[in-house]
Order: structure tokens, then C-alpha cells, then sequence
């Protein structure tokens, strides 16, 4: 047969670094559009700017130039106003005086009158031999016997060097504006790598790790990925939790179920070897004994595994422990109840909330109940109350004197002395009673009567219970 090919897993979204890496980039290349039109615009307002004041200065020579002489107008256009236009070379330069009926005195009839205006000064663009032009017009008002009205002097160039200036201007703030966006993309990884760092060094702390080891990470990290490993801790502690449990799981059926495997198959040996009825019937009695302790330690071996596994993996909800008591009473090991004994319950008229699993606080009571019946004395009362406040419990009580008062602290531990550990498997009942208490953030108690008698109970946090309830 042919072997199958390893499965590779392949991660379905880019990685952090490559998304900040395309949202800045997204950000710096719209900021570096609006900051070209910016610059474009600039540009074309600053060369605008420098050529105007050009345009405005010869015009105001040539017009404060212009004189009447016996009612004649006189031009005389003044060299410096030329030199001023000669600082475009390569730009023709037009010119015209317009009298108060609209003739033209000297320049260029070809030169357009600007849009009607109520200013002195006006800037407009036009055309001058199929090239684009800027003109000024600059009005001179005349009032004298010999001559009265105003005179326009217009005067204008075609815009080679206004572009030439204005793409200068351009070009060198685009070419800073590339120098920063260069810098700042170098920052920008900079960053983000810095950023990333501490992801690199969970994943180095991770990789160097034994499989085997679910301690918790212990890594120098910023506040905000800090959090990250704090997730990774609490999910390890589960995780280790779980191991635990299995390894306990097979550690004690290991060590508790060899020993009356090999007292049955010792019996078994010496059952198929006895002649004798009356001995063959005895040693028939004590394999069933056997078989009977043997079923029930493997029943709370796996209720235990069962337990813990619950506990993280089932979700709890509103759980009346009346509930929980009536139904202990009905799956309890009626084999354990002497002839003619009962188990007593005691229930208030009001329901007791508590937020758990209904089956994993059933096991334990359950656990509870076997153990007052084998270990305690008659009667056994299941009592359910909720006499503290915030406070709810379920508990077991018979009229054993129980075990001694320096036991009760390790009674949750598996086979401890206070369980009652006997070749049946009794010392795990105590152990799942505890996992389950443990489980719904409550403990496990022990209390002696007044009146002498013993009590092992669950007590619970107690929790409001549904508004129908209540109704």
C-alpha cells in the first residue's frame, strides 16, 4: 500500500506582519497621493505667485510712464519694465495700451481686454499666438482739461517659465516627500519587527520546551502581549490537569486492580481443584465477594476519570439539589442497605440552587451514601439545606462516630486513611467527592452532631434560581 502523505497545515490569513505591512502601506501611499496634488498645487500657486508680481510691476512702470500733452497720450515704455519680463527667456512678452475708447495706443491688438471688472488690477489667463498666456491689466485714471478717462495697460507672457518653475518646486518636494516615505517604511518595519519580537520569543520559549513540561511560561514581555502567554498558562494548567488525571487514572487501576484480579484467579484455582461441596461453595461465595468489590472499585475508577473529565469539558447550569438528592437515592447500591434499612431523606419545601453538573454531584453523593452505609452506622439520612447564607449543602449523616478529627484534612486524597481504603476499592469514594467539590468551587466538610452522630457533606456556593421558580 502506499503511504500516505503527511498532512501539512497552512495557515488560511497572512500573518500580523504582513497586514501592518499593507495597512501602512495603504496609508502611506494615500498620503503621499493627497501630498502630490498638495505639492502640485504649490507649486503652480507659488510660480503663479512670483511671475504675477512680475507681470504687476512692469505694468505699473509702464503705466506710471505713460503722460498727456496737449490731450495727447504719450508711451514711453520703460527699459527696466522689459528687463523685468526678460527674467522668463524663454517666454514671449505682450503688451497693450488701451485708451478710453478702447483703441489701442502701441502693443498688440491681438492681446484680449480682460473680463469687465471694477478693479484696478486684474489678473486673467488668454492666449497669444496658440500659446497659453497670463496677462495683467492695470487701469491709470486721467482727469485733466486737455484729457479725461482711464487708460489700461496690459501686459502678459506665455507661461513656459511659470511651468518650468511651477515642476520645480513640484519635483523637490515630491523628491523630500520620497526621502521621508523611504525613512518612514524603514521605521514602519522597524517597528512592526520590534512589535513582533516578543510574539518570536513565546514562540522560542515554546519550541525549546520538553513536551512533557506544562509549567507555566515564564517569559519578560510587554502588558500587551503578556496576556497571550497568560492564555497559554491557563490553557497548559488545564492541559496538565488532564495528564494528571489520566496518569492517576492508570496508576491506580494499575496498582488497585492487580492485586483482586490475582486473588480471583488464585480462587478460581482453587475452586477447580476443590472436591468438596460444602468448601467448593464457600470458596464460590468469596469469588463473588471479590467480583462484587472488584466492579465496584473499576466503577469508581472510571467515575473518577469521569469527574474530572466533566469538569472541564461539560458546562453546568442551574441544578436543584433536591433534585440531586432524589435521584441519589434511586441510584445508590441498594445492595450496601441491611435488610429493612433505608436511606432517610431530608428536603426542605423550597428549592436550594446551586450552578454544577447534576451527574457529577449525583456521583458524589452517591459515593457519600455507600460510604455511610459500609463505613458508618444505621440510620443514613441525606440532607439537603441551605441554613448559611450564600451557602448550599448536601450531605450525608449517620450515627457512626466517623474517622479521627487528624484524618479529615487528607480525606479527599485517593486511599487516604480517612476514606476507609479496604480491598473493595472504598478509598476512591471520598477522592471523587472532593474532584467534584473542587469542580464547583465549593469543599468538602466533615461535622460531628451534638448529639453524636457524623456528617460528610458538599457545601456549595448557593445561586438565585430561575424567575419562574420564585413565581
Amino acid at each position: 500500500m502506499r503511504e500516505a502523505a503527511p498532512l501539512t497545515l497552512r495557515p488560511r490569513v497572512s500573518s500580523i506582519g504582513t497586514r501592518l505591512a499593507l495597512a501602512i502601506a495603504l496609508i502611506l501611499s494615500g498620503g503621499g497621493v493627497m501630498v502630490t496634488f498638495a505639492a502640485l498645487a504649490y507649486g503652480r500657486d507659488a510660480a503663479h505667485e512670483a511671475f504675477d508680481r512680475l507681470l504687476v510691476g512692469a505694468a505699473n512702470q509702464i503705466a506710471a510712464a505713460i503722460r498727456i500733452q496737449d490731450g495727447t497720450v504719450i508711451v514711453d515704455i520703460p527699459v527696466p519694465a522689459f528687463e523685468l519680463m526678460a527674467l522668463a527667456p524663454e517666454d514671449r512678452v505682450a503688451w497693450r495700451v488701451v485708451g478710453p475708447d478702447g483703441a489701442t495706443l502701441t502693443g498688440y491688438d491681438e492681446v484680449a481686454r480682460p473680463p469687465r471688472a471694477e478693479a484696478d488690477t486684474v489678473f486673467y489667463n488668454g492666449e497669444f499666438r496658440g500659446e497659453r498666456a497670463r496677462y495683467v491689466s492695470v487701469r491709470r485714471r486721467f482727469a485733466e482739461r486737455a484729457f479725461s478717462g482711464t487708460i489700461d495697460v496690459i501686459i502678459g507672457h506665455t507661461m513656459r517659465a511659470r511651468d518650468a518653475l511651477a515642476w520645480d518646486i513640484t519635483s523637490k518636494a515630491l523628491l523630500v516627500l520620497g526621502v521621508a516615505g523611504v525613512l518612514m517604511v524603514g521605521l514602519a518595519i522597524f517597528a512592526i519587527r520590534s512589535a513582533l519580537r516578543p510574539l518570536r520569543r513565546i514562540e522560542d520559549a515554546l519550541s525549546r520546551r520538553d513536551p512533557r513540561d506544562l509549567t507555566p511560561l515564564k517569559v519578560d514581555l510587554p502588558r500587551e502581549t503578556a496576556i497571550i502567554v497568560t492564555a497559554i498558562n491557563r490553557f497548559m494548567a488545564r492541559l496538565d490537569d488532564q495528564v494528571r488525571g489520566m496518569r492517576s487514572l492508570i496508576a491506580d487501576a494499575s496498582h488497585q486492580v492487580r492485586t483482586p484480579v490475582a486473588a480471583l484467579r488464585a480462587l478460581a484455582e482453587l475452586a477447580a481443584e476443590e472436591e468438596d461441596p460444602e468448601k467448593m461453595r464457600a470458596v464460590v461465595a468469596r469469588i463473588r465477594d471479590r467480583a462484587v468489590g472488584l466492579s465496584r472499585l473499576t466503577n469508581q475508577l472510571l467515575n473518577h476519570a469521569l469527574i474530572i473529565h466533566r469538569a472541564e469539558a461539560e458546562p453546568t447550569g442551574l441544578t436543584d439539589l433536591r433534585t440531586v438528592a432524589i435521584r441519589t437515592a434511586e441510584e445508590s447500591d441498594h445492595d450496601l442497605f441491611s435488610s429493612g434499612a433505608d436511606l432517610a431523606l431530608d428536603l426542605p419545601e423550597d428549592p436550594v440552587w446551586v450552578q454544577g453538573d447534576a451527574l457529577s454531584l449525583t456521583e458524589a453523593c452517591k459515593n457519600l451514601v455507600n460510604n455511610a452505609f459500609r463505613h458508618g452506622i444505621l440510620p443514613v439520612t441525606l440532607r439537603v439545606s441551605a441554613a448559611a447564607p450564600g451557602t448550599a449543602t448536601i450531605g450525608v449523616r449517620d450515627r457512626g462516630a466517623g474517622p479521627p478529627e487528624d484524618h479529615w484534612r487528607d480525606a479527599g486524597a485517593r486511599f487516604s486513611r480517612a476514606a476507609g481504603v479496604t480491598p473493595d476499592g472504598a478509598g476512591l469514594g471520598l477522592a471523587i467527592v472532593h474532584a467534584v467539590a473542587r469542580a464547583h468551587s465549593g469543599r468538602l466538610a466533615f461535622a460531628r452532631g451534638a448529639e453524636g452522630g457524623f456528617e460528610a457533606a458538599l457545601v456549595l456556593p448557593a445561586v438565585p434560581g430561575p424567575p419562574e421558580a420564585g413565581a
